[in-house]
């Protein structure tokens, strides 16, 4: 999510030692506790409110789902996953077969 990796929580977690030193750190690792409870208290009141306002249809709504990388993903794999093949013939057209060239107008041109 942030693309922090373990070397970079170790530094981090250095500076705060040495900059809120042995004897505040339990006090500001509580604060942070409180944060973090109180942070996702908002984040399911924010869900919540959004599967009641959308109505029961959106019964299992999650906030990732809304993420927008997800849902490109989400409708290219989808995309990719259907067959040409199953689409119904629109206006007379057709796919073209592999090697058929495709029709010329000479009217159009």
């Amino acid at each position: 999510m942030f693309d922090i990796g373990l070397g970079e929580l170790v530094v981090i977690a250095l500076v705060v030692v040495v900059v809120m030193g042995p004897d505040r750190l339990p006090e500001f690792a509580a604060q942070a506790g409180r944060f973090v409870r109180r942070l996702k208290k908002y984040a399911d009141a924010a869900r919540d409110d959004l599967r009641r306002e959308l109505g029961p249809e959106y019964a299992d709504l999650e906030l990732r789902d809304l993420d927008p990388r997800r849902i490109v993903r989400q409708h290219l794999t989808d995309a990719l996953r259907d067959d040409p093949a199953d689409e119904p013939v629109r206006d007379g057209l057709r796919p073209l077969e592999p090697g058929e060239r495709p029709p010329y107008d000479t009217d159009a041109t």
